[in-house]
C-alpha cells in the first residue's frame, strides 16, 4: 500500500523454499519472467548477483514503446533472505535514480516463504521525474509476485 514515505509493498506467500526464490531473484536473466509490468525484456549480462556492489544492466521497454538500459547497482544482499538494488539509466549509469526495487524473503517452513516486494522512490531528486512516480502497480507488483511464484523451478 502506498504511504507519504513513497513506497509500494505487496507480499505474498510462496509455496517454495528461500533458497529456492533466492536463486530466482538473485539471477538477472530470470528478472523478465517474473515481472509484472511487462517493461523487463532482458538481462545484458548473465552472472549472478553475488553481493551489495555488484551492477546488473537490463534492457527495458517503456510505456510508451521506448527501449532503454538500466544499470542497477545492488544495495541489498542477504543470501537466502533479501536482495535490492536501485536502478541508473543508461546516460549516467553510475548515479542511481532514487528509486528502489527490494525483495524480502520470511521462511514460514522448509517449503514456504512470506516474500515481500517493496519499491520505494523517496529519493528521487528529479522533481520532474518525482511527479511521474510510481510508474509501477500496486496489481503490477502482486503480479510480479504471482508470476515469481510460478517461476521457480
Amino acid at each position: 500500500m502506498a504511504n507519504e514515505e513513497k513506497t509500494l509493498s505487496v507480499s505474498r506467500i510462496i509455496d517454495h523454499s528461500a533458497k529456492d526464490i533466492f536463486d530466482t531473484l538473485s539471477l538477472p536473466q530470470r528478472h523478465p519472467q517474473f515481472d509484472g509490468s511487462g517493461m523487463v525484456r532482458s538481462a545484458d549480462n548473465s552472472e549472478r548477483i553475488q553481493a551489495t556492489g555488484d551492477v546488473f544492466v537490463m534492457n527495458m521497454v517503456g510505456r510508451t514503446g521506448t527501449e532503454y538500459q538500466t544499470h542497477n547497482h545492488v544495495t541489498a544482499f542477504d543470501d537466502g533472505k533479501m536482495v535490492g538494488w536501485k536502478p541508473a539509466l543508461a546516460e549516467n549509469p553510475g548515479e542511481p535514480g532514487g528509486w528502489e526495487w527490494l525483495y524480502t524473503l520470511k521462511p514460514l517452513d522448509a517449503h514456504s516463504t512470506d516474500v515481500t516486494l517493496t519499491y520505494s522512490w523517496g529519493a528521487v531528486t528529479d522533481k520532474k521525474l518525482a511527479e511521474s512516480l510510481p510508474l509501477i502497480t500496486e496489481e503490477e507488483m502482486e503480479q510480479s509476485l504471482n508470476l515469481l511464484a510460478s517461476a521457480i523451478n
